[in-house]
């Protein structure tokens, strides 16, 4: 069965009829079967049975059946039978490969017509039979073969349709139905208005075209006017007019805004483009002239007042190194000296961490604040904004380098929170060696030395020579302090304290150092009462917790011109009496009362 099967195309072939003669193969293809029940069928129709309406095949009949599975090779006696029996029973032709090859093959023209193609090669007499054949049997009605391409293996194609308008809009349970009456423009609106109620309305006249870039508004390009959504009741004409007057007025306010903020900036980088034309031209007089001669030109008028204007940048630190000037006598070489110590003591600190082991090597409490960890701590906040003294920073080590060596040159004052500042203006406008020699002379000043050195009867020394000039200068803001009880110690120890490069901006500090340099301690306090009088309208309308919180962070807004014309409007003259001479008196005054006993005092 199973070689019956693969010699039938996989079916079980039909078994001979019982009148045949013998010598038949087992089973026959598929073909003659199906012609005996399309006879069969045919005979029953008619009215009569046929009984074996054919002979059994005999061994040539079954090799030219056999002889189909080659295309183009049929038997000719079936063809001629089948071309003589009446036709009305479609046929499954199920010996060919596909039904696409066989309506391929049926579809394909025997020759072309007239028109310059090569004609259609005449068929050998074989083929032309088994064509025959085929077509005898598949001519009259359409094959189950053509049926099944036609219906299953076909796709209906799809009806172009016109793109149907999408509604204008939606709403929770389905779709809005389109508006008869599309958006009016304003335009129309206007016209309609103007028809309805005889009033023209006078739109206001389109901005001139600026030719300066800066002028123009940036944040009213935001402020478009627009119509309500599709799927919204269409504003009336009386309120599209009034929300286009409201609108144009919200344009116009926001436009002067901006163009008043424009000209501050315009005016602001005015000033700073001919504050850098000065310096720029300042710089060629500090270099060519007065560095050259500096001893013979430091003190004339010229040289003071470039020197009130600013130094440039370029010639900042050599400025400031020659007006501190080397009293010390520190050479770089004693630089490395003390550097070196500073490394060994480091590392003796993380080894021994604890305090009694340092209290026995004989270290002193300004040795132990000046211990890794705390210049660590100090330095971590210093210039936070400026990311470069923090660690991973350009200059991290750089200023832990200065700060560790100026705490073993000096143990009698070791290291004070604050002194982290001073370092870090000088390391960023000198060398290193030259920045750590600036800062031990600076250190060395009697006013810096008694501060940093928390050495409290000088301390309140400089205090009360400030007071007298707080009330020479300022006397109804010198009234209010006193009433909340309001003490300098409270603002100024900060401000002395950092020379105040932690309060101001850094620019504006680096100026303070410049005339710092040139009138010494007297211009520190100087630069506190121009402070307060910069802020007298305000400070005059705080209590005492608000005037701290105030003078311990100064606003970020402040310009150098605007302090340095309050600075210069503060007289440092009491009854003729210089700050030098006020001072001198105090301490006078202090030797005499400690002479004397006076318990005032020494409360």
């Amino acid at each position: 069965e199973e070689e019956a099967k693969l010699q039938n195309g996989g079916f079980l072939p039909c078994p001979p009829s019982p009148g045949g003669g013998g010598g038949g193969p087992a089973g026959i293809t598929l073909e003659e079967p199906l012609r005996n029940c399309r006879l069969r069928s045919e005979a029953e129709r008619r009215g009569g049975t046929v009984s074996n309406p054919l002979p059994p095949l005999g061994p040539r009949d079954d090799a030219s059946n056999r002889a189909h599975a080659a295309p183009g090779v049929r038997s000719p006696r079936g063809a001629a039978e089948l071309g003589a029996l009446p036709l009305g029973f479609s046929d499954v032709n199920l010996n060919s490969r596909n039904t696409y090859e066989v309506s391929r093959r049926r579809s394909a023209p025997d020759h072309l017509p007239h028109g310059g193609t090569v004609p259609a090669t005449p068929a050998p007499p074989q083929e032309s039979a088994e064509r025959a054949r085929r077509a005898g049997i598949t001519g009259a009605g359409s094959s189950f073969a053509e049926f099944f391409t036609r219906n299953f293996f076909t796709k209906k194609a799809k009806e172009l349709k016109p793109a149907a308008q999408s509604a204008p809009g939606w709403k929770l349970f389905g779709k809005v139905p389109p508006r008869e009456n599309l958006p009016k423009d304003s335009k129309i609106i206007q016209q309609e208005y103007e028809a309805r109620t005889g009033r023209m309305y006078k739109p206001p006249p389109p901005p001139a075209r600026r030719k300066n870039i800066e002028f123009e508004p940036l944040s009213t390009t935001a402020l478009i006017l627009e119509d309500r959504p599709a799927n919204l009741p269409a504003k009336s004409v009386e309120e599209a007019l009034r929300h286009r007057q409201e609108y144009d007025e919200m344009v116009a306010e926001a436009k002067k805004r901006e163009i008043k903020e424009a000209h501050k900036r315009k005016k602001i980088m005015r000033e700073r483009f001919k504050q850098e034309e000065n310096i720029a031209s300042a710089m060629v007089i500090w270099v060519n002239e007065i560095l050259p001669n500096w001893e013979g030109m430091r003190a004339t008028r010229r040289v003071r007042e470039l020197w009130w204007q600013g130094l440039p940048p370029r010639v900042r630190g050599k400025v400031w190194s020659l007006a501190v000037g080397n009293e010390l006598n520190i050479t770089p070489e004693l630089y490395e000296i003390f550097l070196s110590r500073a490394k060994e003591r480091w590392k003796s600190f993380s080894e021994t961490s604890t305090e009694n082991d340092i209290e026995d090597a004989g270290a002193s409490v300004a040795d132990r604040e000046a211990s890794l960890e705390l210049i660590k701590l100090d330095i971590s906040r210093t210039f936070p904004s400026l990311y470069i003294f923090q660690k991973g920073g350009p200059y991290h080590d750089l200023l832990h380098s200065v700060l560790g060596a100026y705490t073993c040159y000096r143990p009698d004052v070791g290291y004070v929170q604050g002194m982290s500042f001073i370092a870090a203006v000088l390391i960023l406008n000198l060398e290193e060696a030259d920045a750590f020699i600036a800062f031990a002379n600076l250190l060395n000043k009697p006013c810096q030395l008694a501060f940093f050195r928390v050495d409290h009867s000088m301390m309140l020394k400089y205090f009360a020579a400030f007071e007298v000039f707080f009330e020479e200068n300022l006397p109804k803001l010198f009234l209010h302090f006193k009433s909340y009880s309001l003490t300098p110690d409270i603002y100024l120890i900060d401000w002395i304290f950092t020379l105040y490069s932690k309060s101001l901006p850094l620019d504006l500090a680096c100026r303070v150092w410049d005339v710092f340099c040139r009138d010494g301690e007297e211009f520190l306090f100087r630069t506190g009462l121009g402070i307060l009088r910069l802020y007298e309208d305000i400070l005059l309308q705080m209590d005492f917790i608000h005037i701290a919180q105030f003078l311990t962070k100064l606003p970020e807004d402040i310009t150098s011109e605007k302090l340095f014309t309050c600075i210069a409007a503060i007289q440092m003259q009491n009854s003729n009496k210089k700050w030098a001479q006020v001072f001198a008196s105090l301490m006078k005054d202090n030797k005499e009362g400690d002479k004397n006993h006076s318990p005032a005092l020494k409360s």
